[in-house]
């Protein structure tokens, strides 16, 4: 069975439909560690509901980035992670865990990428006035959500309650994100 990892930063909306997944047997791994930069977040506390061991810590507990990094990697490579899923992690990946996990990390992004990266991309589609929403999964390289593209999914919205928004959008990543983890697990995308 592959295991995996997910890093989140707030509520772990997708953390528990990946593990849920994983659960019922939908996806052929097992979620093996959180990593949360937000000690309080609600993704530690749905992570202890699921015996999901997390590492939750403050970056300004560490000299560096790259002193964070390192114990973070210490801790995939003790739990034998193939698969690093980024589920609204809200730091950027350094050199440090690319040297480790290059080519073995995703993200799942609000915005049909390339368009709005970074932060509150649905407050900056919401702002810009388009009409088709979506996410995007890609790999995670250096840039700015920037990495290669490996699955979209679009919706048109034409309200302006972020509410109902983000609601729609959770309704597209979830099953997204969890049909692509089993693709790349099953070596159906590379």
């Amino acid at each position: 069975m592959h295991r995996i990892a997910v890093f989140a930063s707030g509520e772990g909306s997708n953390f528990e439909a990946i593990v849920t997944a994983a659960e019922r047997g939908e996806l052929d791994c097992r979620v093996v560690l959180v990593v949360c930069d937000r000690v309080a977040a609600r993704v530690v506390e749905r992570a202890a509901r699921h015996g999901v061991e997390c590492f939750a810590f403050s970056a300004g507990d560490y000299a560096s980035k790259e002193e964070y990094e390192a114990e973070i990697v210490r801790r995939l490579d003790a739990r034998g992670v193939e698969l690093v899923c980024l589920a609204g992690y809200m730091r950027l990946v350094g050199r440090r865990l690319l040297e480790s996990y290059g080519g073995r990390i995703i993200n799942l992004h609000p915005s049909l990428l390339p368009a709005f990266k970074g932060r509150d991309a649905i407050g900056q589609a919401l702002d810009y006035g388009v009409k088709v929403f979506g996410v995007s999964i890609h790999w995670v390289d250096s840039s700015l959500d920037g990495g290669r593209i490996i699955a979209q999914r679009a919706f048109a919205y034409e309200g302006s309650d972020r509410g109902e928004l983000e609601r729609k959008i959770h309704e597209a990543e979830h099953p997204l994100y969890v049909e692509t983890i089993g693709k790349i697990l099953n070596k159906e995308i590379q």
